[in-house]
């Protein structure tokens, strides 16, 4: 029922097995543990010392005989929040050594819902203006909609600004999005329409399909190039663009 939550917050396959038993059992033996885990006898002992040390389970003598008992749930929160500090205390070293690497251009694909997140974090990393091109407000997606309002808080707050030429589509279809992003903005003429959209900012250069505007493919592909070359050609396409199109 739980197992899946806990694995992804580091838990490991037994671990979580034995945890939902303890959950579901209270106070229990190794032998009722392992049959209602479904772990072998030998396993649960391993699990059950690694659930101790992360303060998630703990020893009850009852008559002599030990037992083990499930923590209360919300021990799972401190665990993520000492999980949170370890990281904090070496991140900066991290950061460090990531910047200290010498830039590299190279070229990769985000897939997927969390990939769109992470391009939407490369635009809060990079720190620079935004250029759009055939920008179809795909932002606008229903499963972006918990993430979007924290991007665009820390985008105003670091002060990112964004230049659109929109599809000729979002005009009359998805008008909402202009009060979002805000100006300037302009639109490509409607016999220039195109599924094609790219976004420029920094030294990378993103390219995706989008077939109706507002709306992510079910599984969305985005092309990433990184070089700033690269990028500075496609910002002077953006310039031709912008400075031939009409005025809104």
């Amino acid at each position: 029922m739980y197992g899946e939550i806990l694995r992804e917050i580091g838990l490991s396959l037994n671990e979580a097995r034995v945890y939902e038993a303890l959950l579901q059992t209270g106070e229990a033996s190794v032998q009722t543990i392992s049959l209602k885990a479904k772990v072998h006898r030998r396993n649960v002992y391993d699990s059950l010392s690694k659930l101790t040390e992360k303060g998630l389970a703990t020893e009850v003598f009852v008559r002599g005989e030990k037992n083990f008992s499930a923590i209360n749930p919300t021990r799972l929160l401190d665990f993520l929040k000492e999980k949170e500090e370890r990281i904090n205390k070496v991140l900066p070293e991290m950061q460090a050594k990531h910047a200290a690497v010498e830039e590299k251009e190279e070229a990769y694909v985000y897939k997927g819902i969390e990939g769109v997140k992470n391009y939407l974090k490369d635009i809060l990393k990079t720190k620079e203006t935004v250029y759009f091109i055939g920008a179809k407000a795909m932002w606008m997606d229903e499963r972006l909609k918990h993430f979007l309002p924290q991007f665009q808080r820390e985008r105003k707050k670091l002060g990112i600004q964004f230049r659109h030429i929109f599809d000729h589509d979002v005009k009359t279809k998805i008008p909402e999005i202009l009060k979002i992003v805000g100006k300037p903005y302009k639109f490509l003429p409607k016999n220039y329409s195109s599924p094609t959209m790219v976004d420029i900012f920094g030294d990378y250069v993103v390219t995706f399909i989008g077939e109706k505007p507002g709306v992510l493919p079910e599984e969305p592909i985005q092309f990433v190039m990184k070089s700033r070359r690269l990028a500075d050609g496609y910002r002077k396409f953006w310039q031709f663009m912008w400075d031939n199109l009409a005025e809104e």
